[in-house]
């Protein structure tokens, strides 16, 4: 799963909401030239106008309005220029996101022709006929997902999982990191305190265990004048927000979705002891070292917590720290990036989408056109350079990448080490139900650990007999 609402604008949609209309890359270039001479509103008139009228070919992106979004559209000038086949975006806010594509797509409609979908949707979307299968096309124009990291081809591209049908190129890369203030870890006057209490260096922690005492020593500190707390984590209750969080630290003490040797067994793997051991941790940290208000929280509130100076640290997607680093009040030298803790194991939750050519689009080959565009090692490069993560080898095997960005190193090594939630059809299902009993437990104060994962194991048990795989 993915990254969320972006605090930015959007600068290749006009209008408001679900209905806001995409202009092509030509008439927002134009939007962008005459802003400045006060008269936006008679080229917003004629981009609404235009749009009908144009005869030129041109292909619909839908995807999430966020940061990498606006890269995208940067990018995907060349293909224009290369191609003459204009770009339409129909980008929408993270909360809306599942809601409006997956009823897009259940619908057959032909909004999109090219779309970036969720990892999770992947099941659904090929068995349900929504994807365009690409094995006979990647054959074809010889694009070998042996190009890409191989977890990005399992996590965005496959169904079924680890078998080589493909229904994606690996798009936008990404998993859960942190960022922490480098700043306040480095004044002397803290580094001594904190040597003096735990006795070791005040440094980026390498465990579950660390976190949580380095959170503790800053929870409630004053610095600057300004009461701090310890770290920012994922509650987020309606979508998919607690699950993204808790699944960090699950994964780490031992949570298996199922038995490795017996799909859909899960009595003993959800709520293993070491299962419950991570989810009272989380619960946890939740209650001794976060902010006050943070009960119903995911990305942007934790982008707004560490913008503010409010948080020590700040589990997020990486997706982000391109923005953040960029940051004038706590980017730069006063942020750093360190790879989600291990405890007994170490994993992180995977992020990231793939792009998919949608079934029913009007523009099949030349949405394909952009597939193979998209592909090439020097998009890929400069797709990376724009603010997008490739997946591409080219880009992350070259040996300047873990240099290219003060983040790129950590995110290589989480990339290795990515774990996803469960991408079957059923998937959204299997979303809210642990949503419920994960928030239920954790921030409701419903229960016991083992009580929630037991309630948990039932409610997948019952998902998974209605869909016949039990």
């Amino acid at each position: 799963m993915r990254a969320g609402p972006s605090p930015h604008s959007q600068p290749a949609r006009i209008g408001k909401g679900k209905q806001a209309f995409a202009c092509d890359n030509r008439e927002v270039a134009m939007i962008q030239t005459v802003r400045a001479l006060g008269v936006t509103a008679v080229v917003v008139a004629s981009c609404l106008g235009g749009q009908a009228a144009a005869q030129t070919k041109q292909l619909t992106l839908c995807w999430a309005a966020w940061d990498p979004a606006n890269a995208l559209v940067e990018l995907s000038k060349d293909f224009t220029a290369k191609t003459g086949i204009q770009m339409k975006y129909e980008f929408v806010p993270w909360t809306s996101y599942a809601d409006r594509f997956l009823n897009e797509l259940n619908s057959k409609g032909k909004l999109c022709d090219l779309i970036i979908g969720d990892s999770q949707w992947i099941g659904g979307a090929a068995e349900n006929g929504h994807y365009v299968k690409l094995n006979d096309f990647f054959a074809k124009e010889k694009i070998s997902m042996d190009d890409f990291m191989p977890a990005t081809v399992v996590g965005y591209s496959q169904w079924p999982k680890n078998t080589a049908n493909y229904w994606a190129l690996p798009a936008m890369g990404d998993a859960i990191g942190w960022t922490y203030r480098k700043d306040w870890f480095a004044r002397p006057e803290i580094q001594a305190e904190f040597r003096k209490k735990y006795e070791r260096d005040l440094a980026p922690p390498q465990t579950w265990d660390e976190l949580k005492q380095i959170a503790e020593f800053f929870q409630g500190r004053e610095i600057d004048g300004k009461k701090v707390y310890g770290a920012y984590i994922y509650t987020e209750r309606g979508s998919e927000g607690i699950t993204m969080g808790v699944t960090n630290a699950l994964y780490d003490w031992g949570f298996q979705y199922d038995n490795p040797k017996k799909p859909y067994q899960m009595e003993g793997f959800v709520n293993s002891p070491d299962a419950v051991k991570g989810l009272e941790f989380y619960k946890s940290l939740y209650k001794c070292c976060t902010a006050p208000g943070m009960s119903n929280a995911y990305m942007s509130e934790g982008l707004d917590a560490f913008k503010s100076g409010q948080v020590a640290m700040q589990m997020n997607f990486f997706a982000f720290f391109p923005g953040l680093y960029k940051d004038p009040n706590v980017g730069g030298d006063k942020i750093g990036f360190f790879v989600n803790p291990k405890q007994k194991y170490h994993f992180t939750q995977l992020g990231g989408q793939g792009i998919s050519v949608v079934s029913y689009a009007e523009h099949r080959d030349d949405a394909l056109s952009y597939i193979k565009w998209f592909a090439q090692p020097d998009v890929q490069k400069k797709w990376w350079a724009l603010g997008g993560y490739s997946c591409h080898k080219a880009v992350l095997g070259d040996p300047s990448f873990p240099k290219s960005a003060p983040f790129a190193a950590d995110f290589l090594k989480s990339m290795d080490i990515v774990k996803d939630f469960w991408a079957e059809p059923a998937y959204a299902s299997l979303l809210l139900d642990m949503q419920k009993r994960v928030h239920d437990y954790v921030v409701a104060d419903k229960g016991t650990a083992k009580e929630a994962l037991d309630l948990l194991v039932k409610d997948w048990q019952k998902v998974f007999k209605d869909e016949g795989k039990i």
